[in-house]
């Protein structure tokens, strides 16, 4: 399975996903530069910051009430389709996932 992220100077990088695995790992395992994840996945602080293609939002899931409140204090501002990338976890149904890093 494959995500996509397009980097703030507009340069795309596509990684293959293993199933379970969250993008915020994945892009911090290939190097995918903006996205930091300092926490490590804990939600607590926003670095893992990226905006959903509206085309794939709905298959990411809900946003929980925490996250909804991380995404408040992000860096570069929130957009309809902002989630914290340590919260999707890459499945068949995303395969192909498109993603926009913010520039911070």
């Amino acid at each position: 399975m494959q995500a996509t992220w397009t980097l703030a100077d507009g340069q795309d990088v596509t990684h293959d996903v293993a199933e379970g695995l969250n993008l915020m790992e994945a892009a911090t395992a290939h190097g995918v530069a903006g996205i930091i994840g300092e926490c490590g996945g804990s939600m607590s602080c926003a670095t893992c910051h990226v905006v959903v293609d509206p085309d794939w939002f709905a298959r990411t899931g809900a946003i929980g009430d925490f996250e909804d409140q991380m995404l408040d204090v992000v860096e570069a501002d929130r957009q309809p389709t902002s989630r914290l990338s340590c919260q999707i976890r890459m499945t068949a149904a995303l395969d192909g996932i498109r993603l926009v890093v913010p520039e911070a």
